[in-house]
């Protein structure tokens, strides 16, 4: 451990400056290991990280304030998802820091790097009957890579060195470490001993302190630190490049700085073994030129063909959406190799691929031990080729059904203007939204349409979704934390998801990145009109009250309370016009009102239409 940031040398302090020196130390030894950003949520307890937060503010530490911890949370997993390094979150003691718990389970599940930071009443307080004395320190324990404490009667009584390595010990834990333990949430919880608050000669000597800290260096030679990444010693499971398989590249959850090597080792794959890539739409891949992907597997796979039948797999990362392709994965008799941008918990709830097939240093490392022919085979081509006719059939199907009747009644064909639908969204506003602007994708139905129906002729972007645990929560937040970390973002949100996070509007007024909402009105929850459960007849059970659960509420108007400008989108021809206005504005919210039920009748006819064109004579 080298030398960290210490307070110059005086007078011992008094116990509030002592709060703060220590807050202060913590903080910018979090700075020097990598923290840039900090969400704050409002605390007694937590006042001297409060104000050592402040007093770093002009060093480089850029803070947001929020008075819902869960929704505090959510804004930080954002940050983090979007550059890759984990933003801190700071409450203060009690239930507040029982509401961290949904974006950890988040955060632990997609291996989304984040820092979790609670205040605490020091241990003579604990089990005594003291106010807002709680068990916090057990409250995440189940979902984060590490619980840190620091002195349990105060964190005042905490050696600089000791400050100094809990911070880079936390910002190593959250950063995960490759093949080993995958990025995720870390709780630091901090007791403070009373008293919490300085006077103004405390203010100003923290001030001084602020910049000594800062102006000194930290030597990173912790191991856990600034070890180089090591890389497993057992053996790389092998596939044969020279034969036949089907790559598929489900949610992307490594870091942007390792994309680069990940998409070159792809291109190298494929380039040698012709196999198709079936991709997700948060893979990051559709759009990209130079790769043969496929879209629409999960139409394709409705009644899978057996021409389509792979004798290997290459899975990268965690399983698509698509409840048929992973009934088609299970089909498949060949070997299956997973894996992992540096994920190395098991991943394949499936049962198709052993523990000894599953590589979580990345494809790069991967790939270095596989045998690579000069040029694809004549028998992988073959069903590559069969892959490219289906997915040319359902491509074209899409577009007969949800494109060209609005691009007659547009032309002045006489015919009344179709319904606005669901999958017509997701593929015309494939189409329209610019190329790389970056999307994020709330859970439920947007994901999944945008997997079935959204054009893969469309414009590259990346596109963002929390597949983790797959909830709805902290939707809204989550999209302003990515708009503020990329610049800018374009949110595709059900109803119930938006107004499940209404708190997070409350974040724009100090945000800088553009955020578009698209909402889906749809009277309550779509995805369940997807499921079996409506009965016949339909008086036997209450579907709309106990699943639907449609709420009255104008969202345009809730919105606006907020300060956000909205549009409804009445007709097909509207969505052009309004999504040009809403991207030229801070924030905006355009409402695209849709019929569930309807929705999801279209949705299995086109499913129908595409197995009927991919029957054994399409091929």
């Amino acid at each position: 451990m080298g030398p960290g940031p210490t307070p110059p040398a005086g007078p011992t302090p008094s116990l509030a400056r002592a709060n703060g020196a220590a807050a202060l130390t913590l903080l910018a030894a979090l700075m020097h290991s990598g923290l840039r950003r900090l969400v704050l949520c409002p605390g007694s307890r937590s006042a001297p990280l409060a104000v050592a937060a402040a007093l770093l503010e002009p060093h480089g530490l850029a803070i947001h304030t929020g008075i819902d911890e869960r929704s505090a949370a959510f804004l930080a997993l954002g940050l983090s998802r979007g550059d890759g390094i984990a933003a801190a979150v700071v409450t203060t003691s009690g239930t507040a820091v029982a509401e961290l718990l949904p974006a950890a389970v988040e955060a632990d599940l997609g291996a989304i790097p984040l820092l979790l930071i609670s205040a605490d009443r020091p241990a003579r307080l604990k089990g005594c009957g003291a106010n807002q004395a709680v068990p916090q320190e057990g409250f995440l324990v189940n979902s984060c890579r590490c619980l840190l404490q620091g002195d349990l009667d105060g964190v005042a009584g905490t050696a600089p060195a000791d400050l100094l390595r809990l911070a880079q010990t936390a910002m190593a834990h959250a950063g995960g470490e490759p093949g080993r333990c995958a990025p995720g949430p870390v709780h630091l919880n901090l007791p403070f001993e009373e008293p919490l608050h300085g006077n103004a000669a405390d203010l100003l000597w923290l001030e001084d302190l602020a910049s000594s800290l800062l102006a000194q260096g930290v030597t990173h030679d912790d191991p856990a630190s600034s070890a180089p990444a090591r890389v497993s010693s057992r053996s790389i499971p092998r596939l044969e490049a020279s034969r036949p398989g089907v790559v598929v590249a489900g949610p992307w959850r490594g870091t942007p700085a390792d994309w680069a090597e990940h998409l070159l080792a792809l291109r190298r794959w494929q380039e040698a073994s012709g196999w198709p890539v079936l991709a997700d739409p948060l893979s990051g891949l559709r759009g990209l030129e130079g790769l043969h992907l496929i879209a629409g597997y999960d139409l394709i796979l409705s009644d899978p063909p057996q021409e389509l039948m792979a004798p290997q797999v290459l899975r990268l990362g965690s399983l698509p959406a698509s409840r048929r392709l992973q009934s088609w994965l299970e089909q498949q008799g060949g070997p299956q190799v997973l894996i992992s941008p540096g994920d190395p918990r098991r991943l394949d709830p499936l049962g198709t691929v052993n523990a000894d097939q599953q590589w979580s240093c990345g494809l790069a490392s991967w790939l270095s031990g596989q045998s690579l022919p000069s040029a694809p085979k004549e028998a992988n081509l073959q069903l590559a080729e069969r892959w490219s006719r289906a997915e040319a059939r359902a491509q074209a199907i899409l577009d007969r059904e949800l494109i060209q009747p609005q691009a007659k009644v547009s032309e002045g064909g006489g015919a009344a203007a179709p319904p606005l639908s669901e999958p017509w969204l997701a593929r015309q506003l494939s189409r329209l939204l610019p190329a790389d602007l970056p999307l994020m994708l709330a859970s439920s139905s947007p994901v999944r349409d945008w997997e079935s129906f959204a054009d893969p002729r469309a414009p590259g972007r990346a596109v963002h979704g929390f597949r983790g645990a797959s909830g709805i929560d902290g939707t809204l937040s989550l999209a302003c934390g990515l708009a503020e970390s990329l610049g800018q973002l374009v949110l595709l949100s059900g109803d119930l998801a938006l107004l499940h996070d209404a708190n997070g509007w409350l974040w724009l007024r100090q945000l800088r990145g553009r955020l578009t909402v698209v909402l889906i009105e749809n009277g309550g929850g779509g995805i369940f009109e997807q499921l079996p459960i409506r009965t016949a007849p339909s008086d036997r059970l209450d579907f709309e009250r106990l699943f639907a659960m449609p709420q009255a509420l104008d969202q345009l108007q809730l919105a606006a309370l907020h300060g956000v400008p909205g549009r409804r989108i009445e007709r097909p021809d509207d969505l052009a016009g309004a999504l040009a206005w809403a991207l030229g504005q801070p924030a905006a919210l355009l409402e695209v009102r849709t019929k569930r039920q309807q929705d999801a009748a279209l949705r299995r006819q086109l499913r129908q239409l595409v197995s009927r064109e991919n029957g054994p004579a399409g091929f």
